[in-house]
């Protein structure tokens, strides 16, 4: 068994999805198609964020931003897996790796918090509407994004710093990405710092960051329910369902991928990475078709386009 005394000199092998790699190349026929429409999604909603005055206001500066890191996710994750699939292309270096790591873990780490951002925008347009251009000033939304990218820069550096410093007897990574957890288990030794810090960064990100929404969703509902008027409640409402829909499309299917990783001991191994890919996959190709259709002034700048282009 060789044994690699120094990260910088191994080459991992990304395996694909085991137990189907006859498939490949017709999974590649979905993912492909789901890597299309995430572009193209996501690069309308920042081509009207960014040249639409009217959308130039925090909630819609924080989608932009949300827009953002959903398009890094996604070109970080889907280029490298389509090349596996079409071409066969498994190597990957360990600086590669680790840095596909970052940038994937990072993604999610910025996308969590900026939810919280985006539910602390949407208790200030209930419950203080008249303050709301004074609270949410674009200063102080540009230090919410500033923010949450420190968080997730902070929060996943160590763990590629840490990975740096083992030794690895197994190359071949059962994965489509270099997933935390996966190139844990490819080290020969002690791995439990790992592994703990996995655990925190969840229990820190998931944990406080739904803490933090829940607090907002609980003080919006309070607000909402003292007011009198039906049609008010309903406003009230609608104007957060946007992003109930992305908290659900966000959370759900990670804490699904995570619960049956951890109890699913029945579940084939290719279910479980199609589970982890899709978790990634699905806010970035969710999020901008919710917005546009839950967000009427997005709605409307997308048909005014659309029949600007119609003969």
């Amino acid at each position: 068994m060789l044994i690699f005394n120094h990260s910088s000199f191994v080459t991992f092998t990304l395996m694909g999805i085991p137990g189907l790699e006859s498939q490949h190349l017709w999974l590649s026929v979905p993912f492909s198609s789901m890597f299309l429409v995430i572009l193209i999604g996501n690069g309308t909603i920042l081509f009207l964020v960014a040249t639409q005055p009217t959308l130039h206001t925090p909630m819609y500066q924080l989608l932009a931003l949300l827009m953002v890191v959903d398009l890094v996710s996604t070109l970080t994750l889907v280029p490298k897996m389509l090349c596996l699939f079409w071409f066969n292309d498994r190597d990957i270096a360990a600086g590669a790796c680790f840095t596909q790591m970052f940038f994937i873990h990072g993604a999610s780490v910025v996308r969590s918090a900026l939810l919280v951002a985006m539910a602390f925008d949407r208790y200030v347009a209930v419950c203080e509407p008249l303050r709301y251009n004074t609270i949410l000033s674009h200063a102080l939304v540009r230090r919410l994004g500033l923010a949450t990218l420190a968080k997730g820069a902070l929060l996943i550096l160590p763990m590629p710093l840490l990975l740096q410093r083992l030794t690895f007897c197994h190359m071949a990574i059962p994965h489509t990405y270099c997933d935390h957890m996966a190139v844990v288990k490819m080290a020969c030794h002690c791995t439990r710092p790992n592994r703990i810090y996995g655990l925190f960064v969840i229990l820190l990100v998931v944990g406080l960051d739904l803490l933090l929404i829940g607090l907002s969703y609980i003080l919006i509902l309070q607000s909402v329910l003292r007011l009198n008027s039906q049609d008010a409640t309903w406003k009230a409402l609608n104007t957060c369902s946007a992003h109930l829909f992305v908290i659900l499309v966000t959370y759900v299917p990670a804490l699904f991928s995570s619960i049956t990783h951890r109890i699913g001991r029945n579940i084939p191994p290719h279910a479980h990475i199609l589970l982890a890919n899709l978790y990634l996959l699905l806010p970035s190709l969710l999020n901008p078709i919710i917005y546009g259709i839950k967000t009427k002034e997005i709605r409307d700048k997308v048909t005014k386009y659309m029949c600007r282009g119609t003969p």
